[in-house]
């Protein structure tokens, strides 16, 4: 991590040290809750749904530059990340690869066009010293006879990479599964994404003996929903850990959108068995947490403030129509009171930043991780 542009970018020692105090909670939670990584014994897998990062099309932004310090400090606690919502404008993501320094690369596709794709990247981001890219890699196009409920591919393509660690090779695969809604077609839709990419990548790791990982947001409601047993039915083991003690990864921890799937039959492939060796990390406990509200409600009421003026030039320019929308006009000044409700009501204000604001400067979703055993030379020796 380069730790000394926090030098340059809080000039003010006050502020310098509030982000700094920040990052020493992030470091003592994760120690608590994620594996040591072990050099030449362990990998650490995550995967992470960083929101909209980072387009700010929805108006709750921008992130701060402290945000950058605490998305990168998480990352550096695993060595290769899977990350999804990352936008088409990378200028805020080059500046994340810089404060995570010259040992960490990333891979990642190009766009996907369209509304449900959203314009978003998969992405890998992950540590030299620790794995290496094996020069293959590609985003999954299903042939005609698998296409997502007869004739469609899936909404955001699952990119595939080949990684190495150790004794260890593997593919990861990494989806941002269509959500739609809770019910319905759209529901139909995402649980035939789920089983359509399971169903795929079981026939390709059994074909060619592979160590295949899935992971990313699979938008699962629950671990008995149809969503995940169209995971679990095609042939893709949760880890124990993360199987017997489900763990919610959005921001109340009351939905489990996050998967790891493993699927593998070859003979040097272990996960880790202990207790911390899967899990989701829930970094609210330790920055941008409820108590520290008076320290944010400045930008949270910035951030209201300008949606506010957005919707004030909307209404102008809909009241200087030679034929105004009643109804537009009143929908307009009906969201503009609510944004003044809302900035100078301290209950709604902390409620503002504690539901939407701060998603919106980490993320909504916590990291799951899994950790992989690399290190198989006993076992090999044995064997020859």
């Amino acid at each position: 991590m380069r730790y000394y542009k926090l030098k340059s970018d809080f000039t003010k020692k006050e502020m310098r040290d509030f982000v700094i105090n920040n990052i020493l909670e992030l470091r003592k939670g994760m120690r608590a809750k994620i594996p040591e990584k072990n050099l030449d014994k362990n990998l650490l897998i995550a995967t992470w749904n960083i929101r909209d990062f980072d387009s700010n099309k929805f108006g709750h932004g921008p992130r701060l530059k402290e945000s950058f310090y605490y998305i990168a400090e998480i990352i550096s606690a695993f060595d290769l990340v899977a990350v999804q919502e990352v936008n088409k404008d990378l200028r805020a993501f080059n500046r994340l690869m810089y404060l995570l320094g010259p040992d960490w690369d990333f891979i990642t596709t190009d766009v996907t066009e369209g509304k449900s794709g959203n314009s978003e990247r998969m992405t890998f981001i992950y540590d030299v010293r620790r794995v290496s890219f094996k020069n293959i890699a590609g985003e999954i196009v299903l042939p005609k006879n698998r296409l997502i409920r007869g004739d469609i591919q899936f909404a955001r393509t699952p990119f595939v990479v080949s990684f190495q660690a150790g004794w260890t090779k593997f593919n990861l695969c990494t989806v941002h599964i269509y959500f739609g809604s809770d019910y319905g077609d759209k529901m139909k839709r995402r649980k035939s994404e789920i089983a359509g990419i399971a169903k795929f990548l079981k026939s390709r790791a059994d074909k060619n003996k592979e160590n295949l990982i899935v992971l990313g947001d699979f938008n699962i409601t629950n671990p008995e929903h149809e969503t995940m047993k169209a995971l679990t039915d095609n042939g893709f083991r949760i880890p124990d850990q993360i199987k017997e003690r489900p763990v919610g990864t959005n921001t109340w921890q009351s939905k489990h959108y996050d998967q790891i799937g493993v699927r593998s039959k070859t003979e040097y492939f272990q996960m880790g068995d202990k207790s911390n060796s899967a899990g989701a990390f829930f970094f609210f406990e330790h920055v941008l947490t409820e108590e520290q509200f008076d320290d944010y409600k400045e930008h949270a009421a910035a951030s209201l403030t300008k949606q506010k003026v957005n919707k004030e030039k909307d209404l102008a320019r809909e009241e200087n129509k030679a034929n105004p929308d009643p109804r537009k006009i009143e929908k307009l000044k009906k969201a503009i009171n609510e944004f003044n409700d809302e900035i100078n009501d301290p209950v709604k204000l902390k409620d503002y930043y504690y539901r939407l604001w701060k998603t919106f400067q980490v993320s909504d979703h916590m990291p799951m991780w899994t950790e992989l055993i690399v290190d198989h030379s006993e076992k090999y020796l044995n064997n020859i």
